[in-house]
């Protein structure tokens, strides 16, 4: 008896701010949501400290009356839902009444508001729990909420809070996401009395993207939009170039709240497939809209997972819709050169013909290669319709008279028997001759095996290799993968099986070797992935087998042929593993090297 005692509310509220109220962070987005759910179009965030000493919040919504103001710190008070009903219509970012309460559990709050059609503001003061009288005070229409000493009466809490620009960082990951989804918003973000953001309402989202990240990602954004079976997908999908190694730049947005949510996740992973590197992960930034009543948010006290009713169904549109859009794209990478480095070999003078300045060492070093190079290959001509007829100097040569250099109609050539140089109209690319030609191959792998399966040819002399049991089962397991492919497997003796035949296309290919990695792989892999996965799986082993390998010397007429073959192939600029084909080089930058603008 005496053992168990029902908990005053105080300590119900601490107890309850450890689910809701994890650090700085978590009062900086359950303040401005209140601020977005209140109707502001500006909102003032000032941190100190790294939000241990102070968060405070303005903004100037809707406001509150006194009776409204008193009650709205009580555990579970809420102006956002009134009935069960509601729960399956929530369409605001707070619902739950938790978190000021939560709050005003382990910090000083004070909390100042007033209506728009109110003569003056109210003011109330919480220590902890222990609340003060309302009183009347001066201030301009909105609410403003100042937490002060986070934890303070908590020490165990506290002293597991980080240093200040990590929790300053979280602040600012969370203030990030809020304007993405509210690009009508004015918002700015203070720390420690310096500005770190002021963004302007009102702003397309590339600009307020670029203003929270860097301009390039601006400059390497592709918009895509679909509406179907009530689900609205708005994206812009990050160029390769910009990917990352981890996926902390993925911003998924649902009704205007940002969620993490392993479908979308999955579904964003697969429709970059192939046109980004395994090891990395793309940049997104995902805005989805769907009727209230399909998605539950009231799964997790921070309410950034969420359930929805149809799972499948949001995957496939996701992935379908992204997809698409990047199937359709030119990812090709756009190269750009570093600043040039001036370096004069003496004093500046007012009589530059005294001293007179050189290049930088980076530039001597490009421009040089460049004559070098132009004087040991011989150029070819290529198909008039590749768009490559511009003319090339055929050396370089720098010279104090005023005769120019003789030109010469120059298309493509190879450097380092690896790579291909061909001239566009404003520039010119250069191309991985491995990477390019397995794209092609896998393209037509692709093409050939949606009609049928891979033409073969029986080999003059069958090759035998052994298997382990398992490797024996991976065999029997895929047979009709194997068949699809045109290789033909026949028993040769115990644990022993010979290549009988093998498929024309991959004639590159050693076929002892290729089957043999064949049937690590679907050793390895093939149990645990579905089968159009297992198969792409298997034509990239077969397209980087098959392809013109880095260092391998190439004629005249296979330069011409890889470049003609290029226009026909959709995803050109990326290998089937996601590496880039080709790099771009402008005209632009070449000049801004060589000081000509």
């Amino acid at each position: 008896m005496g053992q168990i005692v029902v908990l005053d509310q105080n300590m119900i509220n601490m107890i309850a701010a450890g689910e809701v109220i994890e650090r700085p962070a978590s009062v900086v987005k359950e303040l401005m949501e209140n601020s977005i759910d209140a109707g502001a179009t500006k909102i003032t965030v000032s941190i100190e400290d790294g939000g241990r000493k102070l968060i405070s919040v303005a903004d100037n919504g809707c406001g509150m009356d006194g009776e409204d103001l008193a009650l709205a710190f009580e555990p579970h008070a809420t102006s956002k839902i009134k009935t069960g009903k509601d729960l399956q219509h929530i369409s605001t970012l707070g619902f739950r009444g938790e978190a000021l309460a939560s709050i005003t559990s382990v910090a000083q709050v004070r909390a100042v508001s007033r209506t728009k059609d109110s003569a003056g503001a109210n003011c109330i003061e919480i220590d902890c729990g222990n609340k003060g009288n309302l009183s009347p005070c001066s201030a301009d229409y909105g609410t403003t909420i100042q937490v002060r000493d986070l934890f303070y009466k908590l020490p165990a809490r506290r002293k597991f809070l980080k240093t200040t620009n990590t929790e300053m960082s979280h602040i600012t990951e969370h203030f990030t996401r809020i304007a993405l989804s509210n690009t009508n918003l004015d918002m700015t973000l203070i720390h420690n009395g310096r500005e770190l953001y002021r963004l302007t309402g009102g702003q397309v989202l590339s600009q307020r993207i670029a203003d929270l990240f860097s301009p390039e990602f601006g400059e390497n954004l592709v918009e895509t939009e679909n509406s179907e079976k009530g689900l609205h997908i708005f994206a812009l999908l990050g160029r390769p170039c910009i990917s990352r190694a981890n996926n902390k730049l993925q911003y998924v947005f649902l009704n205007g709240r940002f969620i993490r949510d392993k479908f979308i996740s999955h579904a964003i992973k697969e429709a970059y497939r192939g046109s980004l590197e395994p090891n990395k992960f793309p940049v997104i930034f995902l805005f989805i809209r769907m009727p209230c009543e399909d998605v539950d948010v009231n799964v997790h006290p921070t309410k950034i997972e969420v359930r929805f009713y149809n799972a499948n169904l949001i995957h496939s549109q996701i992935l379908g819709c992204l997809r698409e859009k990047l199937l359709g794209t030119n990812l090709e990478t756009q190269a750009k050169l570093p600043p040039a480095k001036i370096a004069y070999s003496g004093q500046r003078t007012a009589d530059r013909t005294e001293k007179p300045y050189t290049i930088g060492n980076r530039q001597y070093e490009i421009r040089n290669s460049m004559a070098e190079f132009f004087k040991k290959h011989r150029p070819i001509q290529t198909q008039r319709q590749l768009g490559f007829r511009t003319k090339i100097t055929d050396t370089l040569k720098e010279t104090d008279s005023a005769e120019q250099t003789e030109k010469e109609k120059l298309n493509a050539i190879q450097i380092h028997d690896s790579f291909i140089v061909a001239e566009t109209d404003d520039g010119f690319i250069i191309i991985d001759q491995h990477a390019l030609h397995e794209r092609m191959i896998y393209e037509d792998l692709h093409r050939r095996l949606q009609k049928d399966k891979l033409e073969s040819q029986k080999l003059l002399y069958p090759e035998s290799f052994e298997l382990t049991d398992t490797q024996a089962d991976a065999v029997k397991n895929n047979t009709e993968l194997i068949e699809k492919l045109g290789i033909e497997l026949a028993p040769f003796g115990p644990g022993t099986y010979a290549i009988q035949a093998f498929p024309i296309l991959l004639a590159k290919a050693k076929p002892l070797d290729f089957v043999r990695d064949l049937i690590d792989l679907l050793d390895c892999k093939g149990p645990a992935l579905a089968p159009e996965r297992l198969l792409d799986e298997v034509l990239n082993m077969a397209a980087c087998k098959a392809a013109i390998k880095a260092g391998q010397k190439l004629s005249n007429s296979e330069i011409e042929q890889l470049l003609a073959d290029r226009e026909t192939v959709e995803q050109a600029s990326r290998c089937p593993h996601g590496r880039p084909t080709t790099i771009r080089f402008s005209k632009a930058e070449l000049e801004k090297q060589f000081k000509r603008t």
